[in-house]
């Protein structure tokens, strides 16, 4: 009856004094997801259209771009030919955000990325791309039988979030049956502190970074709190690429499965995995691109930077906007029936992506496994300096010796094909970002390959 009550009265009215239109794009989404391929693309063709059509007459941005690429705005039908646009990358948006603006528009509010890159970004958004964001959410956990109204923990880190964690603000997530938990304070203390919240109440969903969700499953192993009678019915994850050792801790602890999603603050919500494990591009809502160093098209099964256009941008356009994210796409048929293109995985950002010293590229988990498999190691941070320099932070326990140092030191001569310089820094804690997530890898080095600051 609560249930039914905040999804069909409170969170309807909520949405509706903000004057959000997400139970219409709730229902445009849903019934999407019944069309055939065909048709799907037919539909982002029409919102394609539309997008830019309006961008045209009313944003100085979007206006200009194409009039630079010699075209006119009825030329630019398909996903396609998009690719006849420079791609927007966040110092365009930092220069141009006034022109982004459409004149039309209205009060636009002002959003901030985390900044786990080191380049936070402010920028604005429309009560249509809001609400399109919300909505996307809702589409994506009905798909596992949950929705606003099942009561919901998130262990969350962006800032934004947290400062506006005010007493309104508590007593709508009160009313929506929602509890905001630090992940910026991951310590014995505060951890135990979130089992007991968990323990104490009934909650159907969990929400978080991943390894925040994984590194509360490791206290609770540790403390042996059995967690697996909680009655979750899933663990939504995000902001952070999900490993396969992560997703096994967080599944066997809660004893539920857990849903991968793939967004950002500024690119919103991208692909989501659905019950039958399939990574679903929210194709209806956007248009994504895979694209190589020089911003051409990639083959499925290639890997290539995400780049993307959200087609519910119309007031603040972001068309051809580059995540600095890498992912490949996928060939196959999901289980699930949905006509929606799937993701094969996500890699994550470029510059977790290590370069050796013969200028082989090296996924980073290669050095995540080869560093986690030496005793005593219970956390750590890799940050590779120079081509063949590491750094690496380590939270350790009493089974950690010398001889483990060397152990990482011969495992990375074979992964590299000969010595590298690796410097390791001993710490009690490893904090997250500033933005909440944990990256394990980040390299500062910078290849022709990428073209991006490593």
């Amino acid at each position: 009856m609560r249930r039914w009550l905040i999804w069909n009265v409170l969170f309807r009215l909520h949405e509706a004094a903000k004057k959000h239109p997400t139970y219409r794009f709730l229902r445009e989404m849903e019934a999407a997801e019944t069309l055939s391929s065909d048709g799907l693309r037919e539909l982002q063709c029409q919102k394609l259209q539309d997008l830019i059509q309006y961008g045209y007459r009313h944003v100085p941005y979007v206006r200009a771009r194409l009039d630079e690429a010699g075209m006119e705005p009825g030329s630019l039908r398909t996903p396609e030919d998009l690719a006849r646009l420079p791609i927007m990358r966040k110092a365009d948006v930092r220069q141009h955000r006034a022109e982004l603006r459409s004149d039309i528009a209205g009060k636009l509010a002002s959003f901030t990325t985390g900044g786990s890159t080191g380049e936070p970004l402010i920028f604005d958004l429309a009560k249509r791309r809001v609400a399109s964001r919300v909505a996307c959410r809702q589409r994506t956990s009905r798909w596992w039988g949950v929705s606003v109204g099942d009561p919901e923990v998130a262990i969350w880190g962006a800032p934004v979030e947290l400062k506006r964690q005010d007493m309104v603000r508590s007593l709508r997530d009160v009313f929506l049956a929602s509890r905001l938990l630090s992940a910026f304070e991951m310590n014995d203390a505060t951890m135990s502190d979130y089992i007991e919240v968990l323990e104490s109440g009934q909650y159907r969903q969990i929400f978080g970074y991943p390894s925040a969700l994984y590194l509360l499953c490791l206290h609770a192993r540790s403390k042996r709190k059995n967690l697996r009678g909680l009655g979750l019915k899933v663990a939504f994850v995000t902001g952070e690429v999900l490993y396969e050792y992560q997703r096994e801790v967080i599944t066997e602890v809660f004893n539920c499965p857990v849903a991968n999603g793939y967004g950002g603050r500024d690119s919103a919500l991208i692909a989501h995995e659905c019950p039958q494990g399939g990574m679903h591009i929210l194709a209806d809502a956007l248009i994504l691109e895979l694209v190589d160093p020089q911003g051409r098209p990639v083959q499925p099964g290639e890997a290539g930077e995400i780049v993307i256009t959200d087609l519910y941008s119309h007031e603040a356009p972001f068309i051809r906007y580059g995540t600095g994210d890498v992912a490949v796409l996928s060939t196959k048929a999901c289980r699930c029936g949905r006509s929606l293109p799937m993701l094969e995985y996500v890699e994550g950002r470029s510059n977790d992506t290590i370069v050796a010293p013969d200028g082989r590229m090296i996924n980073s988990l290669a050095l995540i496994y080869s560093v986690r498999e030496v005793p005593g190691i219970e956390r750590f941070r890799i940050r590779q300096t120079s081509v063949s320099s590491f750094h690496i932070q380590v939270v350790r326990n009493s089974i950690f010796s010398k001889d483990s140092e060397q152990r990482i030191s011969t495992n990375w001569t074979r992964l590299f094909r000969g010595p590298v310089d690796i410097a390791f820094e001993y710490l009690q804690e490893l904090p997250p970002d500033p933005s909440g997530k944990f990256r394990h890898v980040v390299s500062d080095v910078r290849t022709a390959a990428t073209g991006a600051p490593r």
